[in-house]
């Protein structure tokens, strides 16, 4: 299962949209089964990405921070693949908003909320598809809230039990700091303050990935730019590193992290 911020053509090309694109792609050729998600930025043309909703997996409301937030998803097919893509859509978070930065190149207020969102929103459809992922692989800071509630708030769910998660480290970080309720906001069954504890009450996106690794069996270094901190600390705490240079080398070797971390 594949997490992903963001995916060609849906959203202008860089080095995670084009991993987002050729994974599920190269990584079902090698005959997996996959799911592939990602944000239903309001930069996507709905019209000639061919997006429809999914009537029978939206209409659930997710709570945050005391507000309810009505979560719709959405699906289409990558053309040429035709890799069908679930995406995570809500009219406060993401519908006339872009990416990370507004048009002004500020960071969104509430990119914390989003990235809560976006990682529920998955989690409830994945449960609502009565599909059982071994492996859910996470590419870009919108999905490093995934692994925190996989391994809690979700780990008695099926679904999730027996499944390892793989956060890939991108040199592409945002510089700013999350919204100044976000771990409160993160509370969620399992995920409680206990388990937070031991984060900073004022979460960057440097804490925000230190999170992300806390909670994943393995990590991948997308490239030799990739924040030394984040890699020193996966290092330090003992966590499975891939790394590779290109998308290809990358395509060859998945199969042989993801078994070794499925035993």
């Amino acid at each position: 299962m594949f997490i992903n911020q963001e995916i060609t053509p849906y959203v202008p090309e860089s080095e995670m949209s084009v991993m987002g694109n050729l994974m599920p792609h190269k990584i079902q050729e090698l005959g997996f089964e996959i799911r592939t998600f990602m944000p239903k930025w309001g930069i996507i043309n709905e019209r000639r990405g061919q997006l429809h909703e999914v009537i029978r997996l939206s209409g659930m409301n997710l709570i945050i921070d005391d507000t309810d937030h009505p979560l719709i998803i959405k699906v289409a097919s990558i053309p040429q693949s035709r890799i069908q893509v679930y995406f995570i859509d809500n009219e406060d978070y993401f519908q006339k908003r872009k990416t990370t930065v507004d048009d002004n190149g500020d960071e969104y207020s509430d990119n914390g909320e989003r990235a809560i969102f976006f990682a529920r929103g998955v989690l409830e459809t994945v449960k609502k598809l009565r599909w059982t992922p071994d492996i859910i692989h996470c590419q870009g800071w919108m999905s490093a809230v995934v692994p925190l509630y996989v391994k809690t708030a979700y780990k008695e769910e099926p679904q999730f039990a027996n499944t390892k998660v793989v956060t890939s480290l991108f040199s592409e970080q945002p510089k700013g700091n999350l919204d100044d309720n976000f771990k409160h906001s993160l509370e969620f069954k399992e995920a409680n303050s206990k388990v937070l504890e031991k984060y900073n009450e004022r979460f960057d996106f440097i804490e925000l990935g230190k999170l992300a690794i806390d909670y994943s069996d393995g990590i991948v270094k997308v490239n030799d730019n990739v924040n030394d901190d984040l890699l020193k600390y996966a290092q330090a705490n003992d966590k499975p590193v891939f790394n590779h240079s290109t998308a290809e080398e990358a395509l060859n070797d998945y199969t042989t992290f993801y078994n070794k971390l499925l035993g």
